[in-house]
């Protein structure tokens, strides 16, 4: 009994360490091509949460036994301390899971979706475009008071100073493709971008309606909504 007291300390730390290690390394070891998205997604909120629950149980057995506690809370404390702190990540994932949609393809026009111009990717249709109208009823197009080549110019220099990797242009067609990732796994996620004249009568009124599309996964926890509306707030 004495030498199973002597391990909660060391245990606990050890426990803590490994739900650290687990964590920081869950999103570069995908970004760098460690393992797949699958697994790294996994350590994320998987292992992750396990290991910190098993850290601050053995933590808080240190903490709470006398015997235990006499030989010096301060691991324990800091064990604890890390394991409440690595199971946010972990539960606050699950919580944006849960409250959005699983839809990773988001446009401002679902009934012509912006295509593409270095791969064709097709709009899944329907029932894509009803999920998005009830999480997302306020990713609408933008209406800018100026000529579409003003306005293709100002929408290509907001996507520059967005950070993203413009990786095609045709100002005479009015379109635009480029690339951003996540910023912990490093996700590639695409986005094409269309301006043209509102309407024929309007050559001064232009258009502009962007797509942004994740190249894995089911859902996005929201990431290209956001980054529409980010880049919709720049450029208006």
């Amino acid at each position: 009994m004495r030498a199973m007291l002597a391990w909660l300390r060391p245990l606990a730390a050890l426990l803590a360490l490994a739900t650290l290690l687990l964590l920081v390394l869950s999103g570069p070891g995908v970004r760098f091509g460690a393992f797949d998205y699958r697994t790294g997604l996994t350590i994320f909120r998987t292992w992750t949460f396990y290991a910190a629950i098993a850290a601050g149980a053995v933590a808080l057995l240190a903490l709470l036994i006398p015997s235990a506690r006499s030989r010096g809370a301060m691991v324990p404390v800091v064990a604890l301390v890390i394991a409440l702190a690595a199971l946010y990540p972990s539960l606050a994932f699950q919580s944006r899971a849960r409250s959005h949609p699983p839809i990773n393809d988001i446009t401002t026009d679902t009934q012509d979706p912006p295509a593409y111009m270095t791969t064709a990717r097709a709009y899944p249709g329907a029932d894509m475009a009803r999920q998005q109208r009830a999480a997302y009823a306020d990713i609408v197009p933008v209406m800018l008071p100026m000529p579409p080549a003003q306005a293709f110019a100002k929408a290509l220099a907001v996507a520059e100073a967005m950070g993203w990797e413009v990786v095609g242009r045709d100002a005479a067609g009015g379109r635009i493709e480029a690339v951003d990732s996540t910023k912990w796994f490093g996700f590639k996620d695409d986005i094409a971008i269309r301006v043209r004249a509102a309407d024929a009568g309007s050559p001064n009124l232009s258009r502009v309606d962007i797509r942004s599309k994740s190249r894995v996964g089911r859902g996005d926890l929201g990431t290209n909504a956001q980054r529409i509306r980010a880049y919709v707030e720049r450029l208006k």
